[in-house]
């Protein structure tokens, strides 16, 4: 169900369903992909999770506008941190007040994981008996992701296998196949390679010109259109599983003051 669809008298009826939010964004993508490429996956994704899940949950219409600082010395559409977390707030309270009780943000860009997880714990002390959930697709489906990827380490991250096959998958004519080309620090920048699907011990933030002088992050000479499809129906699987796992949630009764 599409929550844009609805018609008004039809939106109490639908507190015990999941209300899905995605989250893209509008950014540079090295010189061979599109602003859109996060927002474009994201949709995707949203698409084929409605497919398996419409009967539970309410899906809302994807949101493009990111948290993209980083990526502003080569090109990107960006809100800043704290009116993106205020943003994520007011969705959330509009959803509360006709009826929602589980939120899922489903997240398709990395710069969107700080203010979102700052507006959940906002929310948590806001909202009592209401569950809020966030993930980031390639997280969630990760274990699919490495079976199905050929790059090494540091080829998964921006413009890189994954989301250059996915793109080739679903709209070729917006891929610049002859301009493909890894990037991403080298082995002299000490951190080591960085990689969606490999975490480090540590954190630290950086603009993207300083990690990458073509604004791409991976090794995207590995893409395929048939990677892409395997990539996009596994992300909607793990999805699936998870707005599964999610609609069983349940926490102790909250502690009362004597």
């Amino acid at each position: 169900m599409r929550l844009e669809q609805c018609r008004w008298p039809e939106l109490a009826g639908l507190g015990d369903k999941i209300f899905v939010l995605p989250l893209g964004s509008l950014e540079q993508h090295g010189h061979h992909l599109p602003l859109v490429t996060d927002t474009l996956i994201i949709s995707r994704i949203a698409e084929r999770l409605e497919a398996l899940r419409g009967d539970r949950i309410v899906m809302l219409p994807v949101q493009w506008l990111g948290h993209s600082p980083h990526h502003r010395r080569f090109g990107c559409v960006s809100l800043d941190l704290m009116p993106y977390v205020e943003m994520i707030r007011g969705v959330c309270r509009s959803l509360v007040s006709i009826g929602a009780k589980r939120i899922f943000l489903m997240n398709g860009h990395g710069g969107n994981d700080i203010p979102c997880k700052a507006a959940m714990r906002e929310m948590k002390s806001e909202f009592e008996g209401v569950y809020i959930a966030y993930a980031t697709y390639w997280n969630l489906a990760s274990e699919e992701f490495t079976a199905i990827r050929e790059s090494p380490a540091g080829g998964m991250g921006h413009a890189c296998e994954m989301e250059t096959s996915i793109v080739l998958a679903e709209r070729p004519e917006l891929v610049e196949q002859s301009k493909i080309a890894r990037g991403g620090p080298d082995d002299s920048a000490g951190f080591g390679p960085l990689d969606m699907l490999k975490g480090t011990p540590y954190f630290h933030i950086y603009e993207f010109d300083e990690v990458s002088e073509n604004g791409a992050i991976g090794m995207p000479e590995f893409a395929n259109a048939d990677k892409g499809a395997r990539f996009l129906e596994a992300a909607a699987q793990a999805a699936a599983r998870f707005v599964d796992e999610f609609a069983t949630w349940k926490y102790r009764a909250p502690r009362r003051k004597a």
